[in-house]
């Protein structure tokens, strides 16, 4: 393992200027080789995404594009990134000219969408460079990272990427592009929302980095959503293992596929508030150790589940797989199929489905909990090493959620 240090700096880092100052102290102060990876700025990929999918938006975007970027680096369009500036600027231009003249293409809606990282990438590094810092951006694409897919992909291709990424671009302090590298079709493929940690990820695993940084705007992650209005604290460490479980249900902090790239090499995550000093404790996630106690209430709200007389069929079991439909639940006999999902997700597989559809309140995963007495009417999904899975149907989600966490934590208080 090296002493490089992975920084994954989100959009809600990249609120106006003096952030950039911020970042720039945040990687001088931490000890070891900075790699910094970026999302968009505050804002920039939904306005993209409507510029993609109506040209009524995409009119001034280039214009107003253009101006807030240099609002953030002003000079940027004068200084050492120049060239690659005018080079995203003009790609915009002609990838919404292309849209609305041919209609819809996954090829130029991916690239306007991309744009958007490659921006901040250069705003980023411009200001790092007036700071006297060897900073330059990077193209994930650019230098062979690969992901699982066509168009649009889940995961990244970490056994391709470890033989074509070029490392040799990556030094001083390289600013990356997340979100996006090359599909399996050699053009430009985005990850799912959020996919910009998995991509911090991924370039911790194939740079055998030390460590991996999250700079988010909160105290790591809370023992539950604070969407619930219910005041909590931050979970200090949660294992691998326990982490995937709580992104899977309900914690908006954690992209689900973040940490699957650093189990083998044990490569631990903390997740940081950019607008908090080092002395505030960070969520540590690493490998998974014999912890009791509860530690995190994971809440999706809208379940549909799918049951059937008949067992799984291999229609619909590749259609889940090729629309990527998480799925909690899945037990097959050759009498009979239940399948629990997302409810979200029903519209994708409803076509194909053979058999009933029930509709519940939420999933909870309760992490770290063994079957215990609950205060809350609930049915057992599963239980295992991370904790417990039950589905819930109540007029109060937020009540019962709340019912739930005092009733949990209170009784471990006591121990």
């Amino acid at each position: 393992m090296s002493n490089i240090i992975v920084h994954k700096f989100g959009g809600s880092c990249l609120r106006d200027s003096d952030d950039l100052d911020r970042i720039a102290e945040i990687i001088t102060s931490f000890e070891g080789s900075p790699i910094v990876v970026v999302s968009a700025l505050w804002g920039m990929t939904d306005r993209l995404i409507r510029a993609a999918n109506d040209s009524i938006y995409a009119g001034k975007l280039v214009r107003d594009l253009k101006s807030q970027h240099l609002r953030f680096a002003p000079g940027l369009d004068q200084g050492p990134f120049k060239e690659l500036f005018n080079k995203v600027m003009d790609g915009i231009s002609t990838e919404l000219v292309q849209l609305s003249t041919d209609g819809a293409s996954v090829r130029s809606r991916n690239l306007i969408l991309a744009a958007g990282e490659r921006l901040s990438a250069l705003v980023v590094a411009h200001r790092l460079h007036e700071l006297g810092l060897d900073a330059h951006p990077i193209g994930a694409e650019d230098i062979g990272l690969k992901l699982k897919g066509k168009g649009s992909a889940c995961r990244i291709d970490l056994e391709r990427s470890n033989e074509t990424l070029d490392r040799s671009v990556l030094v001083g302090v390289p600013i990356l592009t997340g979100w996006f590298g090359e599909g399996e079709d050699g053009e430009l493929a985005l990850l799912s929302r959020g996919g910009s940690d998995h991509s911090a990820a991924a370039f911790a695993n194939l740079m055998g980095a030390e460590k991996l940084v999250l700079w988010k705007d909160v105290d790591g992650i809370k023992r539950l959503n604070p969407r619930w209005g219910i005041e909590t604290d931050t979970v200090p460490y949660l294992g691998y293992g326990e982490a995937t479980e709580l992104s899977k249900h309900g914690t908006p902090v954690l992209h689900p596929a973040t940490v699957e790239p650093l189990i083998l090499d044990g490569i631990p995550l903390e997740i940081r508030n950019v607008n908090s000093d080092r002395s505030v404790a960070p969520t540590m996630i690493g490998p998974d150790i014999s912890d009791s106690g509860f530690k995190a209430i994971g809440c999706q709200p809208g379940v549909a589940i799918l049951t059937s007389d008949n067992p799984l069929n291999s229609n619909l079991l590749s259609r889940i797989e090729e629309e990527d439909v998480t799925v909690w639940s899945l037990t097959s006999t050759p009498d009979q199929m239940r399948i629990i999902i997302p409810s979200h997700y029903l519209h994708l597989i409803d076509d194909i489905i053979d058999g009933d559809v029930e509709f519940k309140t939420a999933i909870i995963s309760i992490i770290g909990a063994d079957e215990f007495f609950l205060p809350i009417a609930h049915e057992i999904i599963s239980v295992n090493e991370y904790g417990m899975r039950i589905i819930i149907e109540t007029d109060d989600l937020t009540a019962s959620l709340e019912s739930l966490y005092q009733s949990l934590f209170s009784r471990q208080d006591c121990k």
